[in-house]
């Protein structure tokens, strides 16, 4: 699709695989590697695979995960709460009932300028008890994998194998950006594998604690 063409706010079947089979590098929606095209585009839609790499959740000592009360140590902590996990094509992850796995797309993905996406779960899974990455955001310019963020609401434990088409990215046309403008630095931008939160580096934190040792303050003096 060029960019002359009348815009769309979703893409359909017809201009996805234009996209990835744009001549223009600039204009090109990259799926690496993409398996069986026929299979994943559909109308409005691409399924993207179940990759290799996981975190898990584990049992911890501590009681709660409080990025405020633990700011210097919370990186620690979360390796202590959640631990990588490689499971090879062919073998298997059983996500037990209310746990949650973070897991990657088996897919490398470059976005262009123009061009942002949605992540959903497929309805096939998700008729299962399984929720994927509710309404992740891709922005234009992503380059790497796509971190899905799985939960199993049901009763059953399920299985989950590597390569099997587990969500879906639905593309949408953005105000183009200039396409010599650096890509957009966001938090997991450039990842290979899945990460974990990095929700400690937020900036409010500092204000948010400026505000919590103002308020101990004001409780602990004496009544004017």
């Amino acid at each position: 699709m060029s960019i002359e063409s009348p815009p769309r706010e979703i893409l359909n079947k017809n201009d996805v695989v234009r996209r990835l089979n744009d001549p223009d590098r600039n204009k090109r929606i990259y799926i690496l590697p993409m398996v069986d095209m026929k299979n994943q585009v559909s109308q409005g839609s691409l399924d993207v695979r179940l990759g290799t790499d996981f975190i898990i959740t584990k049992r911890t000592r501590y009681s709660v995960i409080d990025p405020l009360e633990s700011r210097e140590d919370f990186q620690t902590r979360i390796i202590d709460y959640q631990e990588r996990l490689y499971v090879d094509i062919g073998n298997k992850l059983i996500l037990h009932p209310n746990q949650i796995v973070l897991g990657c797309t088996l897919e490398y993905i470059r976005l262009p300028a123009d061009i942002a996406a949605y992540v959903i779960g497929r309805s096939s899974w998700g008729r299962l008890g399984l929720v994927t990455a509710t309404a992740t955001f891709v922005h234009p310019n992503y380059a790497g994998i796509v971190t899905l963020e799985m939960v199993n609401l049901g009763d059953t434990p399920i299985a989950l194998y590597p390569g099997v088409r587990i969500a879906q990215l639905v593309f949408h046309l953005t105000t183009r950006l200039d396409t010599e403008e650096a890509m957009p630095r966001t938090t997991y931008s450039l990842s290979t594998r899945p990460s974990f939160s990095r929700i400690h580096r937020d900036d409010e934190w500092k204000v948010i604690e400026a505000l919590s040792q103002q308020s101990r303050e004001d409780a602990a003096s004496p009544e004017k």
